[in-house]
C-alpha cells in the first residue's frame, strides 16, 4: 500500500471531530472560551478582570473592553523584557513580527508554546487532513513539502526572546519528524537576506521530489520563476513531476491564479487556501469548488465579530459566532492561548454558510478607501481586477490604490498603480472595466460615481517592472510574509510608490 494511504488513516478520527462543526458550533466555542479563561485565571490579566467569576459570553464581553495593539503593547514590552504570567500562564519567548500600526513600524505579537500546538500546528495538520478528504488518491507523502517562510532574529531589546515572521517561528519549533518530509533545510529556510535565500532554496530543491507547496502566492511566484530560469524548463511539473497541491495564504489568490496556470500546466494541480495569520490559524478551504474557508472553531481561539459600521465606535457591538448574519462584513476579534484577549486583528470577513460556518476574507479594517463615502474594500477591488484582466487579456502582478482628494481641476478620483505581468490590450479599456465592475459590486461607489459629480473615473498608472519589490525593499518589508497595501484611505503609501516609479532601474 502507498505510504500516503497508510498515513492518511491517522487523520480519520480528526475528520470526525471537524464534522461536529456543523451540529455543535455554539457548544464547541463555549468550551473553548471557558478553557481559555480557566487557564489564564491566575495571570495578571486574569486577576485584573476576575476571570474566575466569568460564567458565559455575556459576562466576558461586558467585563473586558475590545483591544487593539496599542492597548496590548505595554504587556508585550514587559514580556520582551523577560516578565511572565502577564497575559498567559506558560512562558512566552517568541514574538511574531507583523505589519505595524499608526505609531509603530512593526507589531510584536506574543506566541506561546500552547498556541503553537493547539492553533498553528493543529491548523497545518487539519489542512492536510481536509486535503486527503478532497483528494483520496493523493501521493502527498511520497515526496517532500516545500515551505517558503520568513526569518527570525534575536530580540532587539533584550536577551529574553526571539522575534521573527510567524512562518520562521513555526519552522524553528516544528517537530523533527516534520523536518524529514520538508525542504529546504532549516538553515536555508531561516536565512534573513531575501534574494540570497531565494537562490539557496532554488539550488537546494531543484533535484528534490516535491509534492506540495506552502506559502504566500506572490513570493512563491518569484521562487518558481527563478527555478524555471535555472532549469530551463517551461513548467514546474517538469521539475517536480509529482507536485499536486499548493497550500496558499497571506494575500488573495485571485490576482495570481492566471500566472500560476502559466508556470504550472498540469490540469489537476490543486490550490487550497488557508488563513494562518500571526495572531492565529483561523480557516482552511475544505471544498475546492467553493472559495470560502471552514472556520476552525475548536482550536485555542474564541471568536467575536464586530459589524464593519461599528468598528470606529468607542463601544462597538460584538457578536459571538452563532449571532452572525450571512453576507455581512465583520471585523474579526479573537481571544487566544497566546494571551490576546478580545483583540481586533484588523481583518474583515463575510460568512457564506452557517452549516458549517464558512467565510471569505473581505479586506482589512484599515485597508479600504472611504474618502468620499464609497466604502471600497479589497474584496471589491479583487473582483474588479479579475473582470478587467479577463476583458483585456492582462495579468496583474501587484497593485495599490488610494484617493486623489482634489487635483488642479478640483476633481476627485481613485488612483491605481498596477504592475502587470502581462499588459492589457488597452489601458483605457482595463480602467473602464475596472471602474464599471466596482459600480456593479459596490452600490456606494456607484452612487459616488453618478454622473461623475462626486467622483471622477478612476486612473490607472502602469508601474515599472519590479516597482513593488523595490518599494518593499526600501521600506524594510522585503520577504516571504510581507504584503503590499492594496487600498489606503490616505496617500502615504502611493506617493512613495509613485516617486520610486519614476526612478529608472
Amino acid at each position: 500500500m502507498d505510504i500516503t494511504k497508510i498515513i492518511s488513516k491517522v487523520f480519520d478520527s480528526r475528520l470526525k471531530e471537524i464534522d461536529l462543526y456543523s451540529s455543535q458550533p455554539g457548544e464547541i466555542q463555549h468550551r473553548v472560551l471557558m478553557r481559555l479563561l480557566s487557564r489564564a485565571s491566575q495571570t495578571e490579566w486574569g486577576k485584573k478582570y476576575d476571570y474566575k467569576t466569568i460564567r458565559n459570553y455575556d459576562d466576558f464581553k461586558n467585563r473586558l473592553p475590545i483591544q487593539t495593539y496599542e492597548e496590548v503593547k505595554p504587556y508585550v514590552e514587559r514580556l520582551r523584557a523577560g516578565e511572565q504570567n502577564l497575559l498567559w500562564p506558560s512562558d512566552i519567548c517568541w514574538f511574531a513580527k507583523s505589519s505595524g500600526t499608526t505609531n509603530d513600524k512593526s507589531k510584536f505579537l506574543p506566541v506561546s508554546k500552547d498556541s503553537l500546538k493547539d492553533i498553528h500546528y493543529k491548523g497545518g495538520k487539519d489542512a492536510v487532513a481536509l486535503y486527503f478528504r478532497i483528494n483520496p488518491e493523493s501521493h502527498f507523502f511520497s515526496g517532500k513539502g516545500l515551505i517558503l517562510g520568513g526569518s527570525h532574529s534575536p530580540n532587539l531589546s533584550s536577551n529574553h526572546g526571539l522575534v521573527g515572521d510567524l512562518s520562521a517561528i513555526l519552522i524553528q519549533n516544528v517537530s523533527p519528524l516534520v523536518n524529514l518530509v520538508r525542504v529546504p533545510s532549516k538553515k536555508i529556510a531561516l536565512m534573513d537576506e531575501w534574494e540570497s535565500k531565494i537562490e539557496a532554496i532554488a539550488n537546494s530543491t531543484i533535484n528534490a521530489n516535491v509534492t506540495n507547496l506552502s506559502g504566500v502566492p506572490s513570493w512563491f511566484l518569484v521562487l518558481i520563476k527563478r527555478i524555471l530560469e535555472k532549469t530551463g524548463k517551461k513548467s514546474l511539473e517538469e521539475v517536480w513531476p509529482n507536485l499536486e497541491v499548493f497550500f496558499h495564504g497571506g494575500v488573495a489568490f485571485t490576482p495570481y491564479r492566471e500566472q500560476y496556470k502559466q508556470v504550472i500546466h498540469k490540469p489537476d494541480m490543486r490550490y487550497m487556501e488557508t488563513y494562518n495569520a500571526s495572531e492565529g490559524y483561523f480557516g482552511t478551504q475544505n471544498d475546492l469548488s467553493d472559495p470560502s474557508m471552514l472556520l476552525m472553531i475548536d482550536y485555542g481561539i474564541f471568536y467575536e465579530f464586530i459589524p464593519l459600521e461599528e468598528v470606529e465606535k468607542e463601544n462597538p457591538r460584538t457578536y459571538c459566532l452563532e449571532e452572525v448574519e450571512l453576507n455581512k462584513n465583520y471585523a474579526l476579534v479573537i481571544s487566544t492561548s497566546s494571551g490576546l484577549w478580545r483583540y481586533m486583528i484588523g481583518d474583515t470577513v463575510k460568512f457564506t454558510s452557517r452549516n458549517p460556518y464558512k467565510f471569505v476574507i473581505t479586506g482589512r479594517t484599515k485597508h479600504f478607501i472611504n474618502a468620499f463615502g464609497e466604502e471600497l474594500i479589497v474584496d471589491n477591488a479583487e473582483k474588479g481586477l479579475a473582470k478587467a484582466c479577463a476583458a483585456t487579456g492582462a495579468l496583474v502582478s501587484d497593485y495599490s490604490a488610494a484617493p486623489v482628494f482634489m487635483d488642479e481641476q478640483a476633481k476627485c478620483r481613485h488612483q491605481w498603480i498596477i504592475e502587470f505581468a502581462k499588459m492589457p490590450d488597452s489601458i483605457d479599456k482595463f480602467a473602464a472595466v475596472l471602474d464599471a465592475t466596482l459600480k456593479e459590486v459596490n452600490s456606494d461607489y456607484e452612487a459616488k460615481r453618478w454622473k461623475d459629480i462626486a467622483l471622477q473615473p478612476l486612473e490607472v498608472i502602469v508601474a515599472r517592472k519590479g516597482l513593488f519589490h523595490d518599494w518593499l525593499g526600501q521600506t524594510g518589508k522585503l520577504g516571504g510574509q510581507r504584503k503590499v497595501p492594496r487600498l489606503s484611505n490616505t496617500r502615504e503609501y502611493i506617493e512613495t510608490m509613485l516617486a520610486l516609479n519614476s526612478i529608472p532601474t
